[in-house]
C-alpha cells in the first residue's frame, strides 16, 4: 500500500491557484508547493524538486482539511492569540510573567488567563511547579509556589493554527487585491 502524500502551500512564494508550480519532497515526507519561480527553490536540493500538478495540490487539500473549530475560538482575538502563543513557545507560565511580557494589566491577564482556561485552550497546572528564582529581590531567593500556573492545551494548539491560518489568508487576500490595504 502507497502512503498517501501530504502538500503544504510554501508560506515564501504562497502559490495562487492555477499557478506554474513545483513540488520540494522533503525528510519528512511532505511536498512543499512553491510557486515555480520562487526563488527560495534555488538553493534547495535538485534531487528532491518534483513536478506537480494542482488536481493533486488540491485533492490532498481536501482530504486534509482543518476540523471545524469550537464555537468557543469565536470569542477570542488578537489578544487572546498572544496569550497561547506565549505558552506554546515558552511552556506553563503564571500570570505576572505572561502580563509583563505582553505588555498587559495584571488583573486583565489574571482575567484572560481565566477565560482561556473554561474555554478549554488552557489549563490549570496544580502544584508540580516549585521554583526557587534568584535576584528577583535584590539579594534574596524567592519560592514561586503560590502561582497558579497554565500550560496549552491540544484545543489551544488548534486554535493557534487557526489563528495563524486566518492571517494567512487575509495577506494573501490583500496581495490579490480582494481587500484594499
Amino acid at each position: 500500500m502507497t502512503p498517501e502524500l501530504t502538500y503544504k502551500i510554501a508560506k515564501c512564494c504562497s502559490p495562487q491557484e492555477d499557478d506554474p508550480i513545483t513540488g520540494y519532497f522533503k525528510e519528512d515526507g511532505t511536498i512543499t508547493v512553491h510557486h515555480a519561480t520562487c526563488n527560495g527553490i534555488k538553493g534547495l536540493r535538485p534531487e528532491r524538486l518534483l513536478a506537480v500538478a494542482w488536481d493533486e495540490v488540491r485533492t490532498t487539500e481536501m482530504a486534509t482539511a482543518p476540523a471545524t473549530l469550537a464555537p468557543e475560538f469565536a470569542e477570542l482575538d488578537e489578544t487572546d492569540y498572544f496569550i497561547l502563543k506565549h505558552h506554546q513557545e515558552f511552556g506553563m507560565d503564571y500570570s505576572i510573567v505572561v502580563a509583563e511580557a505582553l505588555r498587559l494589566p495584571l488583573q486583565e491577564m489574571h482575567e484572560r488567563h481565566r477565560k482561556l482556561r473554561e474555554l478549554g485552550g488552557l489549563k490549570r497546572v496544580q502544584g508540580r511547579v516549585i521554583q526557587y528564582r534568584k535576584n528577583i529581590v535584590k539579594g534574596k531567593w524567592i519560592k514561586h509556589r503560590n502561582h497558579t500556573y497554565y500550560e496549552l492545551t491540544s484545543e489551544g494548539e488548534t486554535w493557534i493554527q487557526a489563528f495563524e491560518d486566518q492571517q494567512t489568508l487575509q495577506g494573501k487576500m490583500k496581495r490579490g487585491g480582494l481587500i484594499p490595504c
